[in-house]
């Protein structure tokens, strides 16, 4: 299975439409990223724990697919912690580096809206295939055919890259030019690949085009995309976290709204 591709879930969060996934992310987002306080964003997280359980992820394959997202909070709440506002007491100062209660607060806000968007997000992307994202964008945002089909079809040629990029790295090595010169080498072999892309990309234009991918009249989808009660159902368990973390953070006094 190629790294952009979904995993084979197809119950829970996997068998819901695309469509409702990328409003649900959207909505969780759009709410997180309005104040930059712990409260919200920790009752969130907490919120979220089932959304991300309904998901149906193995356990392994949740930690390997979030992985960039256990590295990125930490690393951002350490830039905060070094060099956010200063407020309260300062504990450590060196050049431009000053730890006080003000960026250490931050940084732990940082750290759990990080937490607090980028979970769900990658969860519910992950179980999306993108000929069913397609279907979806074609059929219920009522998108442009072209547009979608366009991109479906771009989108599938990425996991043939990587291995067109394996195949050129084989035979250079094959031929005895790949042992030594690593940034010239890459350099070339970058742009054979890209010469192979633009003449794939060309060949595969010209066949969509021949069946009838560049109409501009209506077409027809060979498989429906149903947006029903599962689809609102998560959506409004998305708006219902989103509310709640905003409501609690402003009852708590926390809330602190970026544009202030």
């Amino acid at each position: 299975m190629s790294v952009f591709e979904a995993p084979a879930v197809r119950a829970g969060v996997g068998s819901v439409n695309p469509v409702a996934k990328l409003a649900t992310a959207l909505i969780l987002s759009l709410a997180l990223i309005l104040s930059l306080d712990t409260v919200s964003a920790s009752v969130a997280l907490l919120l979220e724990i089932p959304l991300l359980l309904w998901a149906g992820l193995p356990l392994r394959t949740f930690f390997l697919r979030t992985l960039p997202v256990w590295i990125a909070a930490p690393g951002a709440a350490l830039t905060i912690a070094l060099y956010g506002q200063t407020s309260g007491d300062v504990y450590f100062r060196f050049l431009l580096i000053v730890v006080s209660d003000g960026s250490l607060e931050l940084a732990f806000a940082t750290f759990l809206r990080i937490l607090a968007v980028g979970l769900p997000a990658v969860v519910l992307f992950v179980t999306v295939d993108p000929t069913d994202l397609a279907d979806g964008l074609g059929q219920v945002v009522r998108l442009p055919s072209r547009f979608v089909l366009g991109a479906l079809a771009g989108l599938r040629l990425v996991g043939l890259f990587v291995a067109d990029w394996r195949s050129l790295e084989l035979a250079r090595r094959a031929r005895g030019v790949a042992d030594r010169g690593r940034v010239k080498r890459f350099a070339s072999q970058a742009f054979a690949l890209l010469v192979l892309s633009i003449r794939r990309g060309s060949k595969l234009a010209t066949a969509m085009e021949a069946r009838g991918f560049g109409a501009s009249n209506d077409r027809t989808w060979a498989r429906p995309s149903p947006f029903g009660v599962r689809e609102v159902l998560l959506m409004l368990t998305g708006a219902a976290i989103a509310g709640t973390a905003i409501t609690v953070a402003v009852l708590a006094g926390t809330w602190n709204f970026i544009g202030s």
